[in-house]
């Protein structure tokens, strides 16, 4: 089979592809076809292991410690079932599922090997294959991220780094809390951002929103990129500040913070459950939420892919079309 591997870390170059042996699943695997994967900012900075300090370490350990260990890259994945092991009993041949791999990884090839410990759920007929493929990275975190912020009807919300494969999904998500949602991201970017809800738009290229004056409830800061001070005066007394991407040193300033004022820091990561890759799939069933897709690539041509999500140009998600991805 042909996968995409990454022999070294670094630029998008780095990404070739291969002819493979084809995976065998144990008694506690499953094989799937795949038909789509996404490139995320997240996929990016494994490949040239831009990694936070504090996470460093493990992750390293876990991907490769002087090279990537000879897989594929990709870490939401939509396909058909093949092949189950014997311990597998939600699962079947011919199944049509979405699932992350965490940093099992995988979704680079035109089959996937996955865990039955990995969180999956089957697709809707109703939806294509690569609507389904963004939600366990994109879907899953906006989810955390608006649920840890307790939003509240007419609560005014913030997200720095709105027009990417979280955010998209995150405006959506806090629109139907009743927020006010001020979004940023790069100009090009905000027509879009306005009809997923958010009532304004900022250009971080032309403006600073620390500089303005104002102050909201809630700020889900995805990218993690501004002034910790400066970005915790602008919330409002009680107000929550989610950490998305969160440096060691900000979650320990976030700690202090939140023991000696009345404001709330979190920083904690999302953890995948069934029941929110059913809840949000059902949302995006019943036209709640929209899945925004930019461009698609096959899978020969992921390093392209992976320079123009390293540009920032991303608006929502990038699908890696490894075989016939819209068809249901």
């Amino acid at each position: 089979m042909k996968a995409v591997l990454w022999p070294r870390y670094g630029s998008p170059d780095v990404l070739n592809v291969a002819d493979i042996d084809m995976p065998v699943p144990n008694d506690n695997e499953i094989l799937i076809k795949t038909h789509a994967a996404t490139v995320t900012a997240g996929d990016c900075e494994l490949r040239r292991f831009q990694i936070a300090g504090w996470i460093w370490l493990p992750v390293r350990f876990m991907v490769g410690i002087r090279r990537p260990k000879p897989k594929a890259l990709g870490q939401e994945v939509a396909g058909e079932v093949i092949i189950t092991g014997t311990n597998v009993k939600d699962f079947k041949s011919g199944d049509k599922i979405f699932s992350e791999t965490g940093l099992s990884l995988g979704a680079y090839a035109e089959y996937t090997l996955l865990s039955n410990k990995r969180v999956m759920a089957h697709k809707p007929s109703s939806l294509s294959y690569e609507q389904v493929a963004t939600i366990p990275t994109g879907g899953i975190n906006a989810l955390h991220f608006v649920r840890k912020s307790n939003i509240k009807k007419n609560d005014k919300v913030l997200i720095n780094g709105a027009g990417g494969s979280i955010g998209t999904y995150a405006i959506q998500l806090a629109k139907m809390h009743g927020a006010e949602i001020t979004a940023i991201d790069s100009g090009e970017k905000l027509e879009m951002l306005k009809r997923l809800g958010a009532k304004e738009v900022i250009d971080f290229q032309k403006e600073d929103f620390t500089q303005k004056g104002l102050k909201w409830d809630v700020i889900i800061d995805v990218v993690g990129i501004k002034s910790y001070s400066k970005t915790i005066k602008c919330l409002t007394k009680g107000g929550r500040l989610i950490l998305g991407n969160p440096d060691l040193g900000g979650m320990l300033r976030g700690l202090i913070t939140s023991k000696n004022t009345s404001k709330r820091v979190i920083s904690q990561l999302a953890s995948y459950k069934k029941e929110d890759l059913d809840y949000l799939k059902k949302l995006i069933e019943d036209g709640k939420i929209l899945v925004e897709i930019d461009k698609r690539y096959p899978l020969d041509q992921l390093a392209d892919a992976h320079y123009y999500v390293d540009a920032g140009k991303k608006k929502g998600n990038v699908i890696i079309d490894v075989g016939n991805c819209r068809e249901n």
